[in-house]
């Protein structure tokens, strides 16, 4: 009787096991077809990924030196300006010393013509002495 357990027991071990090993060797099968896709798919995919980094290192390298270039035009574009400010300073500083030059000889051509003396005028002390006689002369006159 133990001899009929066991071979019943074997048997329904077996019909249970059955289903179990068809679907055993149904993932098998998929698994099979998930790696041939892999091995066909992934080096590609990992190819495309290399190239775009690549492409990003270089596009990145692109940016990097646009950035440098663009730093290096704004020095010389800040460089012009202090120039230009140091020459509109020069330019004002000029032009007024031209406007206080021009007044000065405005002044100097329109101011009245003094008389200047001469060595056969007489001298200061002189004049005054003439002027003095000659009130005299004319207060004797007058008088």
């Amino acid at each position: 009787m133990s001899l009929m357990l066991v071979a019943a027991s074997l048997t329904a071990v077996l019909v249970a096991a059955i289903p179990t090993l068809q679907e055993l060797a149904h993932a098998a099968r998929s698994a099979e077809k998930l790696f041939d896709t892999l091995s066909r798919e992934l080096p590609s995919t990992l190819q495309a990924i290399r190239n775009t980094s690549l492409e990003l290192t270089d596009l990145s390298d692109d940016v990097s030196e646009g950035v440098r270039s663009a730093s290096q035009v704004v020095r010389q574009v800040d460089q012009s300006l202090d120039i230009a400010k140091k020459q509109a300073e020069d330019i004002q500083i000029s032009t007024r010393s031209l406007v206080v030059g021009f007044k000065a000889a405005w002044k100097t051509f329109t101011r009245p013509t003094t008389v200047k003396r001469t060595n056969d005028q007489l001298t200061m002390s002189s004049q005054t002495e003439l002027t003095f006689s000659e009130s005299k002369i004319l207060r004797k006159e007058d008088g």
